[in-house]
């Protein structure tokens, strides 16, 4: 599976590999987040995301330490385009 061709391909990718060499990143808190979705649609999220705890708060607080005014906007923003993508690659993994 290409994860280009979905909507928010390119923050999963970037969260997957962050993840495989154990970056937290937004990314990879991102991916983090939503590891039980990505991985019923056939996607591989590596163990390491099982061990971050809190996954959600962690990447809220990494957005508020970066900048606090924008922080819930960019966190809503972020979680829109994971739901983007999950939703389209489980349909494309009930093909």
């Amino acid at each position: 599976m290409d994860l280009s061709d979905f909507p928010g391909g390119d923050l999963v990718a970037k969260g997957l590999r962050d993840l495989a060499t154990e970056q937290e990143t937004a990314e990879a808190l991102l991916v983090a987040t939503g590891r039980a979705r990505l991985r019923r649609a056939g996607i591989e999220v590596p163990a390491g995301a099982d061990a971050i705890e809190s996954p959600e708060h962690r990447l809220y607080e990494l957005l508020e330490a970066r900048d606090e005014g924008t922080a819930h906007g960019r966190y809503n923003a972020l979680v829109r385009r994971l739901v983007s993508f999950e939703r389209a690659a489980e349909h494309a993994a009930s093909r």
